[in-house]
């Protein structure tokens, strides 16, 4: 584990120094900073929104142990830590949680350490919404760590009810893997990269996977691939592995290199997301688009002036577009919130560091969160008020909706719809078939796939109007 310290503030990278347009429509607020006892330095962290309403992440540090937290924070931005670990000796409960979390189907939240364990190189956890928490698997516990190493990201939960996720190192090369781990802890090594010559399938996984809906995981390498700048990877979740596009493959790296961040699949089916720096002369990053054959076309090329080093997923708003951050670049040089259309064109919403000492914060790792009520919310690396990272928002105008867990299922199969002000609500139909539905709160519904229902878009009827699902609900 790092011997870093919250009481002693991070310092702000530098990057680049230019003018950045804002959007007139935007408006931008902190809502809370972290003090170090409710954790300190998120790092590669998106917010989840979960189905009590509130959101959660994790900080690389602090919590009452110093080892990192997860934490949760009120839609009015009361930040508290719901779990601090290295509460138990020699950090065995876990230690630095890089990577954010899943709510499982269960109503748990799930997640990985990078660190701790009981072999010191990183473990799965669980932590209740009450904080009650669970060591699921702890990595390296084969010889030679064939099981992997140092997960550097979160999870994601299959369509089976099995979680999935990478490894930095570890596996049978030292190169990272791809694991799958049951809510009762078994864990197996799906894929070990580094496999192929040259390290042509990919090396050093630094993104969490996403299951595409033809039931397939999709992810990147931050290196590897066959120039050694990182791919684009597909595989089953029997293991078989296919790389579908390596970085620097077209001329001056103008496609980018290193790609961070989840990979994101819109609504039209492909698949978008950012890569750390190249895009030509100015190496500031790109925004890529994919389609499911692998065929790759560079949507965005940042210019160090609109922000630099993407690191963070994209998300797409109800409106279609894409949303979000840079670590460095923009006005101040301390990162930047954006927007860009399906045909490239990028606004910057937020330069931060606008205010006094960026108390609003600087430095964003993680991606952006859109809320059921339409808003945007994110973590950033540093600043706020103690130097430690803060918590923001950024509403640009867009409607509430609602969103389901899961996104898929057969009929009968137990779905929660989480909203605002639900309270109320008169129906609830998936395309236009009635479901029977209970309101749990004004933030939950649960109901489950009626009988005749078709893939479509979810719909709730309430006292303040309808409501529409922000992706479209898959009927195997």
């Amino acid at each position: 584990m790092r011997n870093t310290s919250w009481k002693v503030s991070a310092a702000i990278f530098v990057f680049c120094i230019g003018a950045s347009i804002a959007s007139p429509a935007q408006t931008f607020t902190t809502l809370g900073s972290f003090d170090g006892t409710d954790g300190a330095i998120p790092l590669w962290m998106t917010l989840i929104q979960a189905t009590d309403g509130n959101f959660y992440g994790t900080t690389d540090v602090g919590g009452t142990n110093n080892g990192g937290a997860v934490f949760k924070v009120t839609p009015e931005g009361t930040i508290t830590a719901l779990y601090s670990f290295c509460a138990q000796a020699k950090c065995a409960d876990g230690a630095e949680p890089y990577g954010g979390l899943v709510q499982g189907t269960d109503g748990n939240l799930y997640g990985t350490t990078l660190a701790g364990g009981a072999n010191g190189k990183g473990t799965v956890f669980e932590v209740t919404l009450g904080g009650t928490q669970s060591t699921l698997y702890s990595f390296c516990a084969q010889a030679g760590c064939t099981d992997g190493a140092n997960p550097n990201d979160g999870l994601v939960q299959g369509t089976d009810g099995t979680f999935y996720g990478t490894t930095y190192y570890g596996g049978t090369n030292n190169a990272g893997t791809v694991f799958s781990v049951t809510t009762g802890g078994k864990e197996s090594t799906l894929h070990s990269f580094c496999a192929q010559t040259g390290c042509a399938d990919g090396a050093f996984p630094r993104a969490a996977l996403i299951q595409a809906t033809n039931g397939k995981l999709y992810g990147t390498t931050f290196q590897g691939g066959a120039v050694g700048v990182g791919s684009i990877f597909s595989i089953t979740t029997a293991g078989k592995l296919t790389t579908l596009y390596s970085f620097c493959s077209q001329l001056n790296c103008s496609d980018g290199v290193g790609p961070a961040g989840d990979l994101l699949q819109a609504s039209n089916g492909d698949f978008y997301g950012v890569t750390f720096s190249g895009g030509g002369r100015s190496s500031c990053g790109t925004i890529f688009k994919m389609t499911s054959a692998g065929a790759l076309s560079t949507l965005t090329v940042f210019s160090c002036a609109n922000g630099t080093a993407p690191d963070g997923k994209l998300v797409q708003g109800t409106d279609g577009n894409f949303y979000g951050t840079t670590f460095g670049g923009g006005t101040n040089s301390a990162g930047t919130a954006f927007e860009v259309t399906p045909a490239g064109s990028l606004t910057t919403l937020y330069n931060f560091c606008e205010q006094t000492n960026c108390t609003d914060g600087a430095n964003t790792y993680g991606g952006l969160l859109q809320s059921t009520n339409g808003t945007f919310y994110g973590a950033t690396y540093v600043g706020g008020a103690d130097g430690l990272g803060s918590v923001f928002s950024v509403a640009t105008g867009l409607s509430p909706f609602v969103k389901t867990l899961p996104t898929s299922g057969k009929v009968g199969t137990s779905v929660d719809i989480l909203g605002t002000n639900l309270t109320g609500a008169t129906s609830v139909t998936f395309n236009g078939t009635a479901a029977t539905f209970t309101v749990v709160s004004s933030s939950e519904i649960t109901t489950a796939v009626p009988t005749g229902a078709k893939t479509g878009t979810v719909q709730v009827s309430t006292p303040s109007g309808t409501l529409k699902s922000n992706v479209t609900f898959r009927v195997p």
